[in-house]
């Protein structure tokens, strides 16, 4: 398949950032400002520099509603979703409540193959079994109105807690905190569902303190900050921006994991992932724990996921993420198969002389592929082909699930709002946020979706836009490549969606090249004008293209520590590479 169009692009400064410790490298302040820092206090990772929960709009409510049924000692019920944001929302909660009092909290997750995502009617009839005093909503609810309204009709209070975007109506919950209901006041709207569980929490604790429960019931006030590393596996697992809020998050969580006093469910994790806890950094969230914990999710009953993080022992924690370490596994061989699949059925598009090439929006299915895999497929395709891509199952209902994945440029919810507007009859729901959402599709309507959903994206892309840009903070001098740039640079973080790693790009000589590990590309280099050499490696490379003939390279890449048998080395993680000939 052909490979897509890629440019460099230089990030320029955006802010002005004053006061600058000399002793600190000029470009770690580029970097900043080339990220929208323009005030030294932005950095701040202090946990007194959050945001207070108050300014959270229904939250009081929420917590008063949440205070009484602590007191009374109710029955409650948490009902979440079947992703990594969902979990960790799931097992802060029960956790939490737990600490305070609450000595009957149970769980419930929908299983995603029998009832779909969020409260729907079904799954509270699951939850009626349980005779809950009140249904706690984590990481959904913000749109089941069916759901929270048949909650309610069988004598269950309902608080919704949520992230995700308010449609047109509101559920009739007792109480709703979600930073993105209309006219909520809260700074941060990326907050992620567990952020949004915490924060509740806080306000919760609050309230049991003033009414002096904690003193009644002979319990020791819970520290909220020792579950930190729960918030920050959620933040970066749900690929949410790092604004300064979740950059907090972050940072205190990753702080926590690396003095060992993490869940014993995320150490083992770590463990069974191969990494370091003690050198833990927010992409391990992200490439490690992330997809263990999802996979029991998209394989079979995120229970398994939930339990491993609410394990106190650490020898139970590990026997569970051994468990999710093979079913990811499982997942890899799967997901692989349908790219394969997805692949063929995009190189007939292109060997198709009669049509244009490949749509501007992508759908793809296969009546086999499977539905709890699909949202990695659309995420591997269209960083693939760098246009907004939906893949799709089918449902046991008959209908399609889809997931969809997009590019910067074409908001995919928005996007699929336009085309429900245009077709109401072939889009029976979705949901989601600029960058990610779900949907079903009618499958009698498939092509038309297929042609509508294209044409939407072509009415608000540009040519241009489907070229992948690939930005970096400019060049490195040759004193640059060092081990304390690469150590200051890994460390000034934590670095993620929307606050990206620091990333470079020139011109380097090749010195030696060599496939390892049958598509994977490593390279001695050496800075043009410079006798400097420098290990780098440039993963899943294009067999046809490398070892290349060429005596220099164009790219862009990471400064990384490569830790090998002891020795330590400086490494350049390539991000895009680009043989030079002339």
């Amino acid at each position: 398949m052909t490979t897509i169009e890629k440019k460099i692009v230089r990030r320029t400064p955006l802010t002005e950032l004053p006061d600058w410790d000399p002793a600190q490298p000029n470009i770690l302040r580029t970097v900043y400002q080339n990220r929208g820092i323009a005030d030294l206090q932005q950095l701040e990772k202090g946990t007194q520099q959050l945001l207070s929960y108050r300014q959270m709009k229904g939250i009081e409510e929420a917590a008063a509603l949440m205070v009484r049924h602590i007191q009374r000692q109710s029955n409650i019920v948490v009902v979440g979703d079947f992703d990594a944001d969902g979990a960790t929302s799931t097992a802060l909660s029960v956790l939490v409540l737990k600490a305070f009092g609450a000595s009957n909290v149970r769980y419930l997750v929908p299983n995603r193959f029998e009832f779909g995502y969020g409260l729907s009617p079904e799954i509270v009839q699951v939850a009626h079994s349980m005779n809950p005093d009140l249904i706690m909503t984590v990481d959904n609810g913000i749109s089941s109105i069916e759901g929270v309204a048949a909650a309610r009709s069988l004598g269950m209070d309902v608080l919704v807690t949520d992230h995700h975007l308010q449609g047109a109506e509101l559920p009739d919950a007792n109480a709703i905190v979600n930073p993105n209901q209309h006219g909520c006041p809260f700074p941060s709207k990326a907050t992620c569902g567990c952020g949004v569980a915490f924060y509740l929490l806080a306000a919760v604790k609050a309230g049991l303190k003033q009414a002096g429960w904690f003193e009644e019931q002979g319990i020791r006030e819970p520290n909220l900050a020792d579950y930190l590393d729960i918030v920050a596996l959620a933040t970066v697992a749900d690929v949410v921006p790092l604004d300064q809020n979740n950059r907090i998050f972050v940072h205190q969580g990753l702080a926590r994991i690396r003095a060992g006093k993490a869940r014993p469910g995320i150490l083992a994790l770590l463990e069974v992932a191969g990494r370091n806890y003690q050198q833990v950094v927010a992409a391990d969230m992200g490439f490690a724990v992330g997809p263990r914990l999802n996979a029991a999710g998209r394989l079979d009953d995120m229970s398994l996921g939930i339990e491993c993080l609410l394990a106190e022992d650490p020898y139970r924690a590990r026997e569970l993420a051994v468990l999710l370490n093979d079913m990811n596994i499982d997942r890899r061989a799967i997901e692989q198969s349908m790219q394969k699949e997805a692949l063929r059925f995009l190189e007939k598009f292109e060997a198709n002389t009669d049509a244009e090439g490949l749509p501007w929006g992508v759908c793809l299915y296969q009546p086999d592929w499977h539905e709890g895999v699909i949202g990695i497929l659309a995420s591997r395709i269209k960083d693939r082909v760098h246009r907004p891509t939906i893949a799709f199952a089918q449902a046991e209902d008959g209908n399609l699930k889809g997931s969809a994945r997009s590019i910067p440029g074409f908001h995919i919810r928005d996007g699929l709002d336009a085309v429900a507007k245009r077709y109401p009859e072939v889009l029976a729901k979705f949901g989601g946020h600029a960058m990610a959402a779900g949907m079903t599709v009618r499958a009698e309507h498939f092509e038309r979706f297929q042609q509508a959903f294209d044409e939407e994206v072509r009415r608000q892309l540009e040519a241009d836009q489907l070229i992948a840009q690939v930005a970096t903070d400019g060049e490195l001098g040759v004193s640059d490549f060092n081990l304390d740039l690469a150590d200051l640079l890994r460390n000034s973080g934590p670095w993620g969606q929307a606050f990206p790693e620091p990333c470079f790009d020139g011109y380097f000589n090749i010195v030696q090249q060599r496939i390892v590990g049958q598509k994977h590309l490593k390279l001695t280099l050496s800075p043009q004008g410079s006798d400097l050499l420098i290990d780098a490696i440039a993963f899943n490379v294009d067999l046809n293209i490398w070892p290349t003939q060429a005596a220099k390279i164009q790219c862009a890449y990471k400064l990384d520590i490569n830790e090998f048998r002891g020795n330590i080395s400086l490494q350049l993680m390539l991000e895009y590479i680009q043989p030079v000939f002339s």
